[in-house]
């Protein structure tokens, strides 16, 4: 997806939210923070995100969403309870309706045969405590991974969380 398609769907879900009168924020390890820039791409954003976290760090997934430390050590950064934890947090600290976090290997390192690089988890926290979490395997360079990991949970939010 190319950057105008992103700013497209970015805008598209923004007019959803409008719709519902709902928020979203986002907590970000391996997009480093692209999720809401392609949300604050779009102008009049304001009304729909007001805030998002860029947790790149165990450190900042702890301090700025509320990840446990447990959850880091027995299942690693680059996992469903670690994301479902940042969606939830997040959600919580923008006090938000919708949460969107990712966290993944996007290379060229930090791969391994359990989790090689190219895998990413996200996570989506709704209305009413409701949180949903999908692995997906990318292939590419480091930007093709995280390019396709900031596609990939936006048309996520847009066709499964801000259907009509």
């Amino acid at each position: 997806m190319n950057d105008q398609q992103l700013m497209r769907l970015s805008a598209e879900i923004g007019n959803r939210l409008k719709q519902q009168k709902a928020t979203v924020t986002c907590a970000e390890s391996c997009t480093g923070g692209w999720i809401a820039k392609v949300f604050t791409d779009v102008s009049g954003s304001s009304a729909w995100f007001e805030r998002g976290f860029v947790t790149y760090s165990n450190e900042a997934k702890q301090e700025l969403v509320n990840v446990q430390a447990e959850s880091l050590a027995q299942h690693g950064a680059v996992s469903e309870t670690v994301v479902r934890e940042m969606a939830l947090g997040a959600q919580h600290a923008a006090r938000a309706d919708y949460a969107v976090s990712v966290s993944g290997i996007a290379g060229p390192d930090g791969g391994s045969a359990e989790k090689p690089t190219g895998t990413v988890w996200f996570g989506f926290a709704a209305p009413q405590g409701n949180v949903s979490t999908f692995c997906q395997h990318f292939t590419g360079d480091r930007e093709a991974v995280r390019r396709q990991s900031v596609a990939w949970a936006l048309q996520k939010l847009h066709d499964e969380f801000l259907t009509n």
